[in-house]
């Protein structure tokens, strides 16, 4: 495989790489640097600076000076700010596709929707600030007028993945300068080159000083409890892992910090008879391969009604072995890298484990020797309902076949865990597809479709998959308090 890691320097936002605090790019207090490397040949490719709790508090107290000037500003203003961004996004798609590609790993196709996808969110808040409004009426005793107003919810803390490095920074930073609130992104160490572009973008877009600030870290913990024990944050706003989000929501607590967690998934794709089997394989490649299975909303366990199980698989396991794998940043690859060596360690794990206990490999099932965080596409059948793969999230290009008979049992099995993110259904019976919607546990279901994902939809979970919305009119309340006021004339 063909490194591209060196093209990295040939990317004008690959200079970006210090903390962003007010307006300045900073070096921090750290006198190391945190590295930073292409996944696909597991290379050195650039470093960015590395915060200290003192760089995190200079942080909070930029986005404090500028909240009130922020919130001040008129909605049209703040609006035209976020259509800018967009438009700059769009101006320079290409560039920071290569960028995500190089720093993360994922197939350039696929770096390209996720700028497009990330740049609507810009867009749809450009649309949204505007469209801020309240509510009035008469107290049903009559003594009073009822006035209901919102108001930005003051400085939020945005905490970010490496899966999706632009996408999940716009879908925070978008809303939360759409309400009038000011923010801190803390992006993961693995691809922070990113969310620096976002910070110069922004600022080139004209957000003022202090509204967005970025800060990398080593020592992510320290740093984020020193940030949640700010009485000045007041918003805490997570992607991220389960586990992690429960120790956040704990440490918020002592504050009582409003909290947004989009957390992990682990989501069914349930094919019955009756389904178009083509649509339900390209479907499927869709729900499962997007950023080569690195996705909260990834398809994780497929069911399959026996009458389509065998064709299905066929012809799944066939899409699967025609991947081409290679370095993300190579126009050709279908599948890139996993994003670190501990990722591969865990799908192979996963697999080995489903393989002890019956499963069967009909295709991958490995790690691809040679440079690189490279894990085979991998189809598995004869599925035991007790192996690890089938409660955990999988993070990789791994697809667990299970076989159905009724439609009950498909419910009770997609339904038998303690995510509940989002859900596929392939049926050509448009009733069948809305009863088993009603009755499926996850916040997010998607009908005969592999892509859930849309800035204009409510993104977000139900059971331990999270708390909150992103996206939609549902992302900017999530960033304002409602405040009542009591009047009459």
């Amino acid at each position: 495989m063909q490194s591209a890691s060196k093209s990295i320097q040939d990317i004008p936002y690959a200079q970006f790489n210090n903390l962003l605090i007010g307006s300045a790019w900073q070096q921090g207090g750290q006198t190391g640097r945190i590295s930073v490397e292409d996944p696909s040949t597991g290379e050195h490719i650039n470093d960015v600076a590395d915060a200290t709790v003192a760089d995190a508090a200079a942080a909070v107290d930029a986005a404090a000076a500028a909240a009130e000037g922020w919130a001040a500003t008129a909605p049209r203003e703040r609006g035209e700010i976020l259509r800018r961004c967009f438009e700059l996004m769009i101006r320079d798609a290409d560039q920071l596709a290569r960028l995500i590609s190089l720093e993360n790993g994922k197939a350039l196709k696929d770096a390209r929707s996720e700028v497009l996808y990330a740049a609507e969110f810009f867009r749809w808040f450009a649309e949204e600030a505007v469209r801020i409004s309240g509510d009035l009426a008469i107290a049903p005793g009559g003594a009073n007028r009822i006035l209901v107003q919102y108001q930005p919810i003051g400085v939020s803390l945005l905490i970010t993945p490496w899966n999706f490095p632009a996408a999940m920074a716009t879908r925070k930073i978008a809303p939360a300068l759409a309400a009038g609130c000011t923010c801190i992104l803390k992006p993961a160490t693995e691809t922070p080159l990113t969310a620096y572009a976002m910070g110069a973008l922004c600022l080139e877009a004209g957000v003022p000083a202090g509204v967005i600030n970025i800060i990398t870290s080593s020592a992510t913990s320290e740093v984020v409890n020193a940030l949640l024990s700010d009485k000045r944050v007041r918003k805490l706003s997570f992607t991220g892992s389960t586990e992690v989000g429960r120790i956040l929501l704990r440490k918020a607590a002592d504050q009582v910090i409003n909290c947004s967690m989009e957390l992990g998934g682990n989501a069914p794709f349930i094919v019955f008879d009756d389904a178009d089997i083509e649509k339900a394989v390209a479907g499927g490649m869709i729900a499962k391969m997007r950023n080569g299975g690195e996705a909260c909303t990834a398809a994780n366990r497929f069911y399959v009604q026996r009458g389509a199980a065998d064709k299905f698989s066929r012809r799944f396991a066939e899409a699967m072995e025609g991947l081409r794998v290679g370095p993300g940043a190579d126009p050709s690859t279908d599948c890139g890298p996993l994003v670190n060596a501990k990722a591969v360690s865990k799908v192979d794990e996963l697999v080995k484990d489903a393989v002890r206990r019956s499963a069967r490999i009909v295709c991958g099932g490995s790690p691809i020797d040679g440079a690189g965080y490279f894990y085979a596409p991998t189809v598995l059948l004869d599925m035991p309902a007790d192996a690890d793969i089938t409660r955990e999230e999988i993070f990789g290009p791994v697809a667990p076949i299970y076989i159905f008979d009724t439609e009950e049992e498909a419910i009770q099995l997609a339904n038998d865990t303690e995510y509940g993110l989002v859900s596929y259904v392939y049926t050509e019976d448009l009733r069948r597809g809305l009863r088993v919607s009603e009755k499926l546990e996850a916040g997010m279901i998607a009908i005969n479709r592999g892509l859930v994902s849309d800035p204009a939809a409510p993104f977000g979970g139900v059971k331990q998959s999270g708390l909150g919305r992103e996206g939609a009119h549902h992302g900017i309340l999530e960033f304002m308090e409602a405040k009542y006021i009591a009047t009459d004339w």
